[in-house]
């Protein structure tokens, strides 16, 4: 009897010759073979590939196929109907009991889970009936798989390890690179077979040198331009980028790029990063962004400059129709020469359990990692995002960039009583210490000035007072409630910004106030911390609460952020009425006030200070690593026990268990509801909704339900039922409602 991987119909419903499955298995082990040898591990994924099907090589299989699919011809399964009879458990007892533990737990772990994803190997976290080790204890034997199947896995069998592993993190992103490597060769193969069409869209890409071409031309017509050549800030931003290129040539490793605000840091750090690929011989260059809106404005800026289809954007914002099928395909498994997703997005891939999250992690390895505005890592996860990011490093070829104006003490060291293990030997592209206290110091572009008594707060009418002295003015506050209060004293026509507006209503806001500065017509802005980064607007003076050191740094850059003015712009520090929700943000601003009763002079544009703030802020930190995800990660001596997918679910940088989303009448949100609630839900318009989605805490959000204000459209989806609640200058209503009752008259 022929053995069978899958088989598919035409569009007419005939069978097609079918998809072999000893063929499926040496051209998943060829491709996976290929993906692991750029980190020395060819014959390992050799193994994987040729074991991960190996259980549907039982007639017993095969005869249940024939049932499932109708493929009465040649006893096969249609693809997309994968039943209830196990088969990849087979090929993890398989591997075990042909090559012994050492080599058979690591891909068991692969093959048990190319489907479902890595497991947990024990049931101590609660993995119960889920754990690798209970279902390999149910088994029966494996001796009735094909014997031609047995023999080459048999054959392909791993010298040895690696290399020396050093700890727990190292072993289990391995696994977990592995496993990357078997499901997008499984994938691939698979793709090749069931559609040809979409398998041949994986292509047409530039060569990373082609690219820096591209970049050297985009940036020379910038350079060139009349009104480039008349601000001198543009000369600094040039000779910055002069030095990025020339430490390029520098061996692989971690760099740090501390350029202050409006330094030109995103087009000097991808010319590094282009430049570092071509010489060291990598694949990709890999950019990592903590919001979405900082994401939209610098893929954007790539586009331009390296072309429409050389650039992945893959974040929860983007419309897939706005993407090309082969960019679309692209962000499945990143092969794309330059990728753009958020922070998100990458770490937690780093640590995910499951098959669609780590098929890209083996496109990480041979690539140039930039993280951009580094500072906003998350504390509470930094121990473990720090130690993989060094072992990226050391296994797989990758260099990593820190790239910020608020460089964060991320290099190995004491803290306190505590050993913090950091990143190890960073090098700084600009260059030593003075040199870089230089560029901040001729960069810089305001006067910030904080209060005489950082203990003594103000009330919302005095700030607003104050404010109200300028025709043109941002002020920046900790959270959503204190914008709000401010913003109510502030005289009609204040500009508010925060995450009570949907994506949409912010960004058509952001456009207005560019406009009124570009036309210098009066402006007065009460903002969330959300344009802090990414947000380039250019105002003449910024107030902005006492809060982190990093983060007064940032509103500073919204502040004469081209050097227009004749003078210094004007940052003023104030103290808040409130302090800022608990957390690291009240951690943040207690360190800040720290470190101005301690020092006699603080300056957040400084980068010597910054060394202190760090180094306190992550001292003050209840754990660099809460949810002990290396605890979990580390595998025991006795069985090479790992709890990877306990991990995962722990690992969420974006803690969403107290707030739900809903979605807003705005605009055309309004609209897309309707559609939504008639017709039904699709991924193109669920994609669409969410620039008019706003989170809210879970008591807010059970208080508009328990009022009328939202309903469930479709499972689990909420949105308003009417327009009234949504504000036209601060978005939704969440406070007691006060509206004009004939609002409600049709």
């Amino acid at each position: 009897m022929k053995y069978i991987a899958h088989v598919r119909q035409d569009e007419n419903g005939n069978w097609l010759p079918p998809h072999c499955l000893e063929e499926h298995l040496m051209s998943t082990a060829a491709l996976a073979s290929g993906f692991a040898l750029k980190f020395g591990c060819e014959m390992w994924g050799k193994l994987a590939g040729l074991s991960h099907d190996a259980g549907k090589g039982r007639a017993v299989w095969q005869q249940y196929l024939r049932q499932k699919s109708g493929y009465f011809d040649e006893e096969a399964h249609l693809e997309g109907k994968p039943g209830k009879m196990a088969h990849a458990i087979y090929g993890a007892r398989l591997v075990e009991e042909i090559h012994g533990k050492q080599i058979g737990r690591v891909i068991s772990y692969c093959v048990a889970g190319h489907h479902g994803g890595l497991q947990d190997w024990s049931g101590a976290e609660g993995a119960g009936r889920a754990a690798l080790e209970y279902q390999l204890a149910q088994m029966g034997g494996v001796e009735d798989i094909l014997s031609s199947i047995r023999e080459a896995v048999r054959s392909a069998r791993p010298e040895a390890l690696p290399w020396s592993f050093s700890d727990g993190l190292d072993v289990s992103l391995w696994i977990r690179m592995l496993f990357s490597c078997l499901v997008d060769a499984d994938f691939l193969d698979t793709e090749s077979y069931m559609d040809q069409e979409r398998a041949s869209l994986r292509q047409g890409y530039c060569s990373i040198l082609e690219l820096l071409g591209r970049l050297n031309r985009y940036y020379d017509q910038l350079t060139n331009a009349p009104k480039a050549k008349d601000l001198p800030i543009n000369r600094i931003r040039q000779r910055i980028r002069e030095r990025c290129v020339e430490m390029a040539k520098e061996p692989q490793g971690v760099f740090s790029l501390s350029v202050p605000t409006g330094g030109g840091k995103t087009l000097s750090s991808l010319s590094f990063a282009l430049e570092h690929a071509v010489q060291h011989g990598l694949d990709r260059v890999i950019y990592v962004i903590p919001y979405t809106s900082i994401i939209e404005q610098n893929a954007e800026v790539f586009r331009k400059a390296l072309g429409a289809d050389q650039v992945v954007e893959h974040h929860s914002n983007l419309v897939e129709e706005e993407l090309t099928p082969t960019l679309r395909l692209a962000a499945e498994n990143w092969d794309a020469p330059v990728i753009v997703t958020t922070s998100v997005q990458f770490f937690e891939s780093l640590f995910a359990a499951s098959p669609s999250r780590c098929r890209k992690l083996h496109n990480i390895a041979k690539s140039v990692v930039i993280l951009d505005e580094a500072q906003l890592l998350p504390v509470e996860f930094l121990s473990p995002i720090l130690q993989t990011l060094q072992l990226l490093v050391e296994r797989y070829q990758v260099t990593v960039v820190i790239c910020t104006a608020t460089q964060p003490a991320l290099g190995e060291r004491r803290v306190g009583d505590r050993i913090f293990r950091g990143l190890r030997n960073i090098r700084e592209i600009i260059g030593s210490q003075s040199e870089v206290k230089e560029l901040y110091d001729s960069l810089r572009r305001v006067k910030v000035v904080f209060p005489e008594d950082v203990l003594e707060p103000a009330d919302w009418e005095e700030i607003a007072e104050q404010l109200m002295q300028y025709q043109q003015v941002l002020c920046v506050v900790s959270d959503r409630r204190s914008c709000r209060e401010l913003h109510s004293v502030m005289p009609k026509g204040t500009y508010h910004l925060s995450a009570l507006m949907c994506g949409q209503h912010r960004s058509e806001i952001i456009q207005e106030i560019k406009e009124k500065l570009e036309q210098n017509e009066p402006c007065r802005v009460i903002s969330t911390q959300l344009v802090e980064a990414g947000v380039d607007l250019d105002f003449p003076v910024v107030y902005r609460a006492l809060a982190g050191l990093d983060s007064i740094a940032q509103a500073a850059g919204r502040c004469n952020r081209e050097g227009r003015l004749p003078g210094m712009g004007k940052v003023v520090v104030f103290v808040p009425p409130r302090q800022p929700p608990s957390g690291i943000l009240r951690k943040a601003f207690e360190t800040t006030r720290s470190l101005c009763q301690i020092l006699d002079r603080v300056d957040p544009l400084d980068p010597d200070v910054y060394e202190h703030y760090f180094s306190q802020l992550y001292w003050k930190a209840n754990s660099l690593d809460v949810h002990h995800i290396t605890t979990l990660l580390n595998p025991r001596r006795t069985d090479l026990g790992i709890h990877f997918r306990t991990a995962a679910e722990k690992f969420k940088i974006i803690d969403n268990t107290n707030q739900r989303t809903i979605l807003v009448r705005y605009g055309k949100g309004s609209e897309l509801i309707d559609v939504l609630k008639y017709k039904g839900p699709d991924r193109s318009l669920l994609r669409r909704l969410q620039r008019y989605a706003v989170n809210v805490y879970t008591d807010q959000f059970y208080t508009l339900l328990a009022r009328g204000s939202i309903e469930e459209v479709q499972p689990g989806i909420y949105a308003m039922t009417s327009e009234v609640e949504y504000d036209a200058e601060v978005g939704l209503m969440i406070d007691d409602i006060q509206f004009n009752p004939t609002d409600l008259i049709i």
